[in-house]
């Protein structure tokens, strides 16, 4: 398996949970096995205690993106490196069922994990993986996706670190609703400029407070459009 592999079990955990909306998707075994994917050996260790021990992995690995999508680097690896010590592995070089155009094995590093549990084996290689990962390309290629009320995990991969959304659909849907929250600002304008008011009641000349007009107004011309 390549290590790239590997960290995306770490977002994919990660993401099995959305806070802000109040959803959960670990919610069984059969949920965990999932997680597991082609790691059959693994998915056969699950049981409802992995259910537990999962979440609680998947809180601390959300943590470690969390801070790292804060700047504060140091946290990240401190809690990346206290997940590190807790589930241990054994890199290893393997060359099994990839082969090269000469028939000859295409060596790559393998993370062989010896777990007592389906958490243990799924934690020890997510974990190694995101370690390959922060190391490789850097702290802040950890990120937490912007658009409100999305706060899924993702691994920036784009050229110049610009990536703030975990999928286009994200980046969408924030970037409708920023236009419309501007539209809705430029309406409330030209209402506060007919007659009655004046030019110098427009919240862009304005020094003082707008008759009917206020951070409330604004505050809802904003969750109106990200509706």
């Amino acid at each position: 398996m390549e290590l790239n592999y590997y960290s995306d079990m770490a977002v994919r955990l990660v993401n099995t949970e959305e806070p802000e909306r109040g959803e959960d998707s670990l919610t069984s075994v059969d949920a965990v096995r999932e997680l597991c994917g082609a790691n059959v050996t693994m998915a056969r260790k699950a049981t409802e205690a992995d259910v537990t021990r999962l979440r609680g992995v998947r809180t601390r690995l959300r943590a470690v993106f969390s801070a790292a999508a804060e700047g504060d680097a140091v946290r990240a690896v401190d809690l990346l490196n206290s997940l590190l010590m807790e589930f241990p592995t054994s890199p290893q070089i393997s060359g099994h069922e990839v082969l090269d155009d000469a028939g000859r094995p295409r060596w790559h590093m393998h993370l062989a994990e010896h777990p007592a549990n389906a958490t243990a084996g799924y934690a020890a290689t997510a974990c190694m993986g995101l370690a390959f990962h922060l190391t490789d390309l850097g702290v802040d290629r950890l990120g937490v996706c912007q658009a409100t009320p999305c706060r899924n995990a993702y691994l920036d991969t784009s050229t110049n670190r610009s990536r703030r959304y975990c999928s286009d659909r994200c980046a969408t849907r924030a970037n409708v609703a920023a236009y419309r929250a501007r539209k809705r600002l430029e309406t409330l304008d030209k209402e506060a400029e007919e007659p009655g008011g004046s030019p110098a009641a427009s919240p862009r000349g304005r020094t003082g407070p707008i008759k009917g007009r206020t951070a409330a107004t604004d505050q809802r011309a904003t969750e109106d459009s990200e509706r």
